[in-house]
């Protein structure tokens, strides 16, 4: 953006919840601006996997049990609708994103929880979705149960999104990449890093964390990322439907089209929150699993994707203030999540609103469901914050080897130091500058990680994923062991 320009609405995020917003917008004759960070359907979204269902795990009994069978049947209709709305627009649009429909299933492989699934499909059914109990699937290993929901989807995100942009577009809408929203001033203008700004009548945040914090949401969202494994498989091998599961800290297996009589198979699972040391160690768990259940001899592809949960397990999608909406939470569902936000928030801002509207209210408050998720995230915080804790090694920065990166005290206060290839430290503090949590160290993934709320920095402290916007505090390099110049470079950061 290079200008400062005005708009009916301003989205920010170019993920399929904000795309999927604007485009719904234009389509109901508003006019749009999208704001992105990066590139479009190249951040989150286009790190997923692409399982499109209504079928999402272990969601329906409890929210029967908390919320009442209404709120159930909400939820369902409102993620079925989703499915086939993807189905009907890529039609209508000519988007050419592999859809294909599956069924999908969620499945458990101990006896003992069979008892469990069968209450979860029980739900579903009361819900108004067309799901069975089986005890056989076409996956090459034994389950114990399974839910099965009919003709799903999996898709080509990416090109699913890159289709509705231009159609975006077509429309008068305006999209702008690689222009990230720094601040908000007032209720009808957010300011950019190119020095720009937008005014318009209503502002849609559509990040994966809300951009500015909103003090309702704080202690409300827990990130966490998932690995996702490919692989060639052969045709013949193809399970030919979607399967997830949560045991061994979540399995999700589904396959793609590929090239030369061959499928893509996709495997997802090993959760951990951001900054986790030990990446490597549940890459090789994923990719064990993978080669021991399926005709594989190569991994050749291998990513990592973030996501929110939320305290109640149903995300925040709505109006935030009188001109302000949100929409975060999708708790690895992001895809069916993504398009009925856009769907909801469309029709709040264009007098059509959705039945689930309520269920979905980021300002709702369900204490029985919420308060022990809510405290958990909150003394987790506190303990980044209040007491700069940093994970006991290494100790200094001699422990440090290249391409490695640690958080050492200094002056008693958390300073994150990087060696790169050639030996060089780049030293800069700790305080992540969202909220001012002591970040950690992902050697795998080479970043600097938020553990509270997921921001994430390149190893120079530059900002690769909000909801931080400005980069990490650079502080003198060399050997961060003290003197008077070292300390008077350190200030309070945003949010400390």
């Amino acid at each position: 953006m290079t200008e400062d320009i005005e708009a009916d609405v301003v989205v920010v995020g170019g993920g399929i919840a904000g795309i999927s917003t604007a485009w719904e917008l234009a389509r109901a004759g508003r006019s749009v601006v999208l704001l992105e960070a990066d590139r479009i359907a190249a951040g989150v979204t286009g790190h997923t996997t692409g399982r499109l269902s209504s079928a999402h795990p272990w969601i329906y009994a409890p929210l029967r049990d908390s919320l009442g069978p209404e709120a159930t049947r909400s939820y369902a209709r409102s993620q079925q609708e989703a499915v086939e709305h993807v189905c009907r627009v890529a039609g209508e649009l000519g988007i050419d994103c592999d859809l294909e429909r599956r069924p999908s299933h969620v499945y458990v492989e101990p006896g003992e929880r069979v008892d469990d699934l069968r209450t979860e499909v029980e739900a579903v059914q009361e819900a108004g979705l067309d799901v069975s109990f089986v005890t056989e699937t076409s996956l090459p290993y034994d389950i114990a149960g399974a839910m099965r929901v009919e003709d799903q989807v999996q898709f080509h995100p990416r090109r699913y999104l890159l289709g509705l942009a231009e159609d975006l577009v077509r429309r008068g809408g305006r999209i702008y990449e690689r222009t990230r929203v720094v601040s908000q001033e007032g209720p009808h203008r957010l300011c950019t890093d190119g020095g720009r700004a937008v005014t318009a009548g209503d502002i849609v945040i559509a990040t994966l964390f809300p951009l500015f914090d909103q003090g309702l949401l704080t202690f409300r969202l827990t990130p966490l990322r998932e690995l996702v494994v490919a692989a060639p498989i052969a045709e013949e091998d193809d399970p030919g439907a979607m399967f997830i599961t949560r045991e061994e800290n979540t399995r999700s297996v589904r396959t793609a089209p590929y090239k030369d009589g061959q499928r893509l198979l996709l495997i997802t699972g090993e959760s951990f929150p951001p900054g986790y040391n030990d990446v490597a160690d549940h890459q090789r768990r994923l990719v064990e699993w993978t080669r021991e259940h399926f005709k594989i001899s190569e991994v050749d592809y291998w990513w990592t994707a973030q996501d929110l949960d939320t305290a109640d397990k149903v995300p925040y999608v709505g109006q935030m203030d009188e001109h302000l909406y949100v929409a975060t939470g999708y708790a690895r569902s992001g895809m069916s999540h993504g398009v009925m936000s856009g769907r909801l928030l469309a029709g709040l801002l264009t007098g059509e609103r959705a039945e689930w509207t309520d269920l979905y209210a980021p300002r709702r408050v369900h204490v029985a469901r919420e308060a022990i998720p809510v405290l958990k995230t909150a003394a987790s915080y506190g303990r980044r914050v209040v007491t700069g804790r940093v994970r006991p090694r290494p100790t200094s920065v001699e422990d440090i080897g290249p391409g490695s990166g640690a958080v050492v005290q200094r002056h008693g206060r958390p300073c994150a130091v990087h060696r790169d290839d050639d030996g060089e430290l780049q030293v800069l503090s700790a305080k992540c500058t969202h909220l001012g949590c002591v970040v950690a160290f992902n050697d795998t993934e080479k970043a600097w990680e938020c553990p509270c709320h997921g921001s994430r920095f390149a190893p120079d402290g530059s900002v690769l994923q909000g909801p931080a916007t400005m980069p990490l505090r650079r502080l003198d390099s060399g050997e961060p062991s003290g003197g008077p110049s070292d300390e008077s470079n350190e200030q309070d950061e945003p949010g400390a």
